[in-house]
């Protein structure tokens, strides 16, 4: 991604809502695919982003700062079951999973996994095979599902419970949200000692007070990647703090993000200790969606019990 700009657009996306504006705004960017050569916002003015390819701008002008809904992936989401799962990391899990639904005659549909610092989190959308691929909706069968899954995630050394929550209907939430906010809860962001880190490859988060405007500034220097700023926002939003300034700046390989903000209370951040952990926080959210390895792809025929 060049430094250049090949597209300009001026969004109306000004809110009452501080916290949640821009993460639509990001959301929108992501989910299109846009990459994001430079962005500047001030609360008090419109927001400037410069994007790729112009044919983009149009699009962001209609739909920025406003939610979107899809009958058709609403209808879709609602034929099935989802299940959100955070628990301990360890190899083969995600063969253990699909190995019990598999059992119990459930296929899945769709499922995205993260893991990041021992912890992992998934969402898995499943249908019932035996009735023809209605959702689930049994109590005793989701009992025992939950149950049987239970086993299989707390097959673990390490102290945390593992998490098992069923929705009805899937999960309307943007599921990459939904995955930041399952393992900030998880506390994925506190680093256990058995686990060995690459520090060239950990962002750079710096964070000060800035006296003369009363704002916390806090100053990412990162790899660039796909819906880095989508992930950002998300954390920041999710712990309550509102931006009211924020540039953005991609390089060749480097994305530099510079942040004005205070807490939802209207204060800056307080002690040493409060930015320790936006630190820790914004360092987990960025780290969460890199990718390492091999990365393998397979085309086939579905069926029963295929993923594991």
């Amino acid at each position: 991604m060049g430094s250049a700009t090949m597209g300009l657009s001026y969004d109306p996306v000004l809110s009452a809502d501080k916290v949640s504006v821009l993460r639509e705004a990001a959301t929108l960017y992501s989910s299109q695919s846009f990459p994001l050569n430079a962005s500047y916002v001030d609360t008090a003015m419109a927001t400037v982003n410069h994007i790729t390819p112009p044919a983009a701008v149009t699009v962001i002008q209609q739909n920025a700062g406003n939610k979107i809904i899809d009958e058709d992936m609403l209808n879709y989401i609602q034929k099935y079951t989802s299940i959100e799962l955070t628990a301990s990391d360890r190899p083969g899990l995600l063969s253990e999973i699909c190995v019990v639904l598999s059992d119990l005659g459930y296929i899945v549909v769709d499922a995205e996994i993260w893991t990041h610092n021992g912890r992992a989190a998934a969402i898995i959308d499943v249908k019932n095979h035996s009735t023809g691929g209605d959702r689930i909706e049994d109590p005793n069968q989701l009992f025992t599902m939950k149950e049987l899954l239970y086993n299989v995630l707390k097959g673990s050394v390490h102290f945390k419970v593992p998490r098992i929550a069923v929705a009805l209907g899937g999960v309307v939430i943007h599921r990459g949200r939904r995955l930041h906010q399952m393992l900030y809860d998880d506390r994925d962001f506190e680093k256990p000692e058995i686990i060995n880190y690459n520090a060239t490859s950990t962002p750079n988060v710096t964070i000060f007070y800035c006296s003369d405007r009363d704002y916390t500034v806090v100053i990412i220097r990162s790899k660039d990647r796909p819906k880095l700023l989508f992930d950002v926002l998300c954390t920041l939003t999710d712990m309550e703090y509102v931006v009211f300034h924020e540039t953005v700046i991609t390089g060749r390989m480097e994305a530099y993000q510079e942040y004005y903000i205070r807490h939802v209370d209207g204060l800056p951040v307080s002690s040493e200790a409060e930015q320790q952990r936006v630190r820790d926080c914004l360092e987990a959210a960025i780290e969460r969606r890199a990718t390492e390895g091999l990365e393998l792809e397979l085309c086939t025929e579905d069926q029963l019990g295929l993923p594991a």
